[in-house]
């Protein structure tokens, strides 16, 4: 059952005959051992409980047998000492000495944890606190098979270990989805249970390990806005379009153990996992340990600010990680960011976030971990940590991390957790040395590399027009606008003729005169997890929206205004500030609670002013408190998208332009006739600070959340069928049974190479995951709607990629489907499609993949720097796999993207540093081979390959499998094969 590579890394594991033997600087053991002996065979950490218990020994005995044939005669007597090892282990913790008792201050104990401090090692003491959440982990999780006690030693020496790149095993405490990445995985589960029973073996061992929280957000869109009934509307259209989708995942929460589904209308994912399912601490059967998650959003990061440790992974990495598989990740290396001073007045944590952004953008974080510390983090709000935890996907990093304080303890009273759980927490991270305490002197601590800022120094600032990481100091706005106009088609630049740049289109809007021009804003959108958890910038754009009414100014209509809480204790204080009203004034009703505009789920624009935009070629703007502002993203129809804080949100849409100097021209005529400007509308810290305090009450989070899995009454009257596999209705166009596993038997297929293959797309830098398969509305001309029409179905109902995710047959057919691609073969054209080589026919992207695999050709991506970055979206890589694409080549990979496509079987190579496409002279109309070996024994992670071409050009890549255990993915064509091919092949 498993070939050679599985054979090499098994009898590799064997000679060393100790874990703390091994000598290699990744883990081989972690893709041989687990890949012959996992989860079925005999250990397993029950529910995160850090407790090893034993299980069916039986198999284990089964899977050696087919072990043996394999190895030879001669390896059998190591096999056995294995055996017989693993037995004695899985019933004796390796860190057993240092469990120890955390009393009560009133007598008695919370429970029993895994003590660092009790090993007496001074390396642990500078160890950075997040390195620490990983090294608690291992201990508790150490049963010297899926984690060893080399494992625990590469984490303490992590000042030495991570410059290498060792690679550890990480099991998190529990996994969070959101409804767009959540369907697809559940559609996953449901079709692994399927193969498995296929494969004749128990189809409930397909089921969740650990908690895993599914919170549905991503689905309500801005269809009605400016209204008092907007919510209510935009809900009933939400469960009219997602009916299907909803009930699949109503079933998903009662056939798998372990799932909780917090209905729609309750929040944004993030921000209920902030103010709600956060524990900080677990303690589950009497054992204590820290709280840590990976979620199939990229901005899981969001909780890093609550002293969390959580990060965004891709889906089928999720699917693993809760079925049991460990995590492989290279140690991180971890940037110190230390924190000084304090904002000035009217400056807000997203000016602060976009600063930092721009920071580590340029510093370089891509694959570590940032952690702030200093005395300015004593000047930060809980919630302004999260701003800027949320956007470590956008500065690169793999988490932002703020140790727990005083202010993580405080917030957690706010939220509602109990006294007596916020002591448990602050007692456990006290004694095992991960909380801060800035009343005692500052302990040293070591990190990869060092930033600084002054918070003093930071100033209001945009973001865009077109990526999160251009910040633009408010004040030079103008300009920069200006100088976009004038600039190339590019990040920064839109082209247009100097004679064009100020013409006004005047149009009729439901009766009114109304006129737009470049730079007129047309969507101003208070959204998003980034901002919507921070009452200080939320009840701030509700005293912005305040002063404007009450000095007479108002929002045009034809700007469409949209308020989304991120959950419904938002709600609340804005009610008891009396601010709401004033929001209404201006346009920003309430029109959902969950992620929308900054998705892409801005609804359509008015007819007269799309008309207006599109007959015109005008460069129309959004103004979001987003976090992702790339091409195509937010609405088709606007080009320049900027993100703000709320109260600037507010303020440009009162301006009606990004094309305004708020220090020098006025916003608007007042009611007395008079100018008024942005100072007169601008409120200061003090003012922010007073309505919080009054505002923010600690039962409003406990009312909205005592309530929240209780549902809505559209949502309790969803019936779903109780049985554990589910019933495809191949009729469906939400619900497809996927086709990964269609032909799947017990023998892993290996590596196979790639031979005069034609490249599909060639692409430049900052490829993102929204390029590739976008989570906006399906174009009407698209291979995807023909499907859908095909079938049946009205325009009107296309609904967004995002929500189809569930349907391989429209992902598929989704995916390279943004408008705003850039392919080289179309020289400067955008869109969807791309050159057929052999005839060179411009199709789609779709329809010449689906021509290449008729014709029996395998097809490749060349591509710049940065691919793959922005949200990790696991049909980035699901959709290339079932388009053929066998192998991207690029300069550099986003880390989940990378980390996906290997999931996926599709294999990964970055050019040689200084080399690109362009600079080897390839035009994409080549044919490719790749000399990968055929035997998986003599491929080493990050070694080098030659890719050759039909025209005599030869070069080398960098193969980037960057663990073992990412090979051993590949030699089962994915992760998902890996997982049911090891449960599989143990018999009860």
């Amino acid at each position: 059952m498993y070939k050679a590579a599985n054979t090499r890394l098994l009898l590799r594991s064997l000679s060393s005959n100790s874990a703390a033997s091994a000598s290699v600087p990744v883990n081989p053991r972690l893709a041989s051992a687990r890949l012959a002996l996992s989860r079925p065979c005999g250990a397993w950490v029950g529910r995160s409980s850090g407790l090893v218990r034993a299980a069916g020994w039986s198999g284990t005995r089964l899977r050696f047998a087919g072990a043996r044939a394999q190895i030879g005669a001669a390896a059998v007597p190591a096999v056995e000492r294995l055996q017989r090892r693993m037995a004695t282990q899985a019933t004796e913790h390796a860190f057993k000495d240092i469990l120890t008792s955390l009393p009560k201050p009133g007598g008695g104990e919370y429970g029993k944890f895994y003590s660092l401090p009790a090993l007496n090692d001074p390396r642990i003491d500078k160890l950075p606190y997040s390195i620490r959440i990983l090294l608690e982990s291992a201990i508790r999780n150490c049963d010297n098979f899926q984690v060893t006690k080399n494992d625990v030693e590469k984490i303490i020496d992590w000042e030495n270990t991570s410059p290498k790149l060792a690679e550890i095993p990480f099991k998190p405490a529990r996994v969070l989805l959101q409804d767009f990445t959540g369907v697809p995985a559940v559609v996953d589960l449901a079709a692994m249970r399927d193969a498995m029973a296929k494969l004749g073996s128990d189809a409930n061992k397909i089921n969740p390990l650990v908690p895993v929280d599914l919170v549905i957000d991503h689905s309500v869109q801005v269809d009605v806005a400016r209204s008092q009934n907007a919510v209510q509307a935009n809900m009933e259209l939400e469960f009219s379009r997602n009916k299907e989708r909803f009930g699949f995942l109503k079933w998903g929460s009662s056939a798998f153990q372990n799932m909780l589904v917090v209905p729609p209308g309750s929040g944004i994912v993030h921000q209920v996992n902030l103010e709600y399912l956060g524990r900080v601490v677990f303690n589950t059967d009497g054992i204590l340990y820290p709280d840590s998650v990976v979620g199939t959003d990229s901005h899981t990061t969001m909780i890093d600010g609550l002293g969390v440790a959580g990060w965004g992974v891709g889906g089928i990495e999720a699917e693993a990680t809760m079925l049991g598989q460990p995590m492989s990740m290279v140690l991180p290396g971890v940037i110190g960011f230390q924190l000084t001073g304090k904002l000035r007045s009217g400056v807000t944590a997203t000016d602060l976030v976009l600063t930092v952004t721009q920071m580590l953008r340029k510093h370089g974080v891509v694959g570590k971990f940032v952690e702030f510390y200093g005395e300015g983090m004593g000047k930060l709000s809980l919630a302004d940590r999260a701003t800027i935890a949320n956007m470590s996907p956008e500065y690169g990093a793999t988490m932002g991390f703020f140790p727990v304080d005083h202010v993580t303890l405080d917030y957690l009273k706010l939220t509602g957790r109990s006294d007596e759980t916020v002591s448990m927490i602050e007692a456990y991270l006290r004694a095992n040395k991960m909380f801060v305490d800035y009343n005692e002197p500052p302990a040293e601590r070591i990190y990869s590399s060092y930033l600084e800022l002054d918070l003093d120094e930071v100033e209001p600032s945009m973001s865009g027009p077109k990526r999160p990481h251009d910040r633009v100091p408010l004040k030079e706005m103008k300009s920069d606008w200006h100088a976009c106009l004038d600039n190339k088609v590019g990040f920064k630049g839109f082209a247009v003729p100097k004679e064009q740049q100020d013409k006004v289109v005047k149009f009729d809007f439901h009766g009114q005169p109304a006129e737009i021009k470049h730079g007129s804003v047309v969507i101003a959108a208070i959204t998003s997890c980034t901002n919507t958890s921070n009452p200080s910038v939320m009840l701030g754009a509700g005293l912005v929206a305040k002063k404007a009414c009450e000095l007479g100014l108002e929002v045009k209509p034809w700007v469409k205004t949209s308020l989304a809480p991120g959950s419904g204790v938002v709600t609340k204080y804005f009610l008891q500030s009396g601010l709401q009203e004033y929001l209404n004034q201006q346009g920003f009703h309430t029109v959902g609670y969950g992620c929308t505009t900054c998705i892409g789920n801005s609804g359509d624009l008015d007819e007269s002013v799309s008309a207006a935009i599109t007959e015109n070629d005008v460069v129309a703007a959004a103004v979001l408190s987003g976090n992702r502002n790339f091409e195509g993203r937010v609405h088709p129809l606007t080009r320049a998208n900027y993100l703000a804080s709320p109260p600037l949100v507010v303020a440009y849409a009162l301006a009606g332009t990004v094309d305004i100097d708020f220090e020098k021209e006025p916003i608007g005529i007042g009611k007395d006739g008079k100018e008024v400007y942005f100072r007169d509308i601008w409120p200061s810290t003090e003012e922010i600070a007073q309505v919080v305090q009054s505002s923010v009450l600690p039962d409003m989070f406990k009312g909205t959340y005592e309530a929240i899995t209780k549902g809505n009454p559209m949502w309790n009257q969803l019936t779903v069928p109780e049985a554990s596999l589910y019933s495809w209705d191949s009729k469906s166009t939400y619900i497809h049974e996927p086709p990964y596993f269609k032909d799947m038997t017990m023998s892993p297929p290996g590596p196979s190479a790639v031979k005069d293959a034609y490249c599909l797309l060639n692409f430049g830098d900052s490829i993102t995951t929204d390029h590739i398969s976008p989570a906006g509305s399906i174009h009407k001309d698209s291979p995807a709607a023909r499907y859908l029409m095909e079938r049946g179905v009205d325009r009107k109902d296309f609904n967004s990629y995002g929500s189809r995710r569930g349907n391989d047959e429209i992902m598929a057919r989704g995916t390279f489907a943004n408008i705003r691609i850039v392919n080289k073969f179309l020289n400067g054209e955008f869109g969807p499609k791309t050159i057929h080589v052999p005839t060179g026919e411009k199709l789609y992207v779709f329809d010449a993949a689906m021509r290449y695999k008729s014709e029996g050709h395998a097809t490749i991506i060349l591509a710049g720097a940065e691919y793959g970055s922005g949200s990790s979206r696991d049909w980035a890589a699901k959709g290339p796999m079932l388009l053929a694409i066998k192998a991207v080549i690029v300069k550099s990979f986003e880390r989940i993207h990378r980390s996906n496509l290997v999931g996926m079987g599709i294999i990964p190579l970055c050019f040689k540093a200084g080399e690109d496409a362009d600079s080897l002279g390839l035009t994409g109309h080549e044919r490719y081979s790749i000399d990968l070996p055929a035997n998986l024994s003599e491929i080493r992670p990050g070694q080098d390959v030659t890719v050759t071409t039909d025209n005599g050009k030869s070069f080398t890549c960098t193969l980037r499998f960057d663990t073992e255990v990412e090979l051993a993915y590949f030699n089962h064509g994915g992760i998902l094969p890996y997982v049911i091919r090891n449960l599989a092949g143990v018999q009860n």
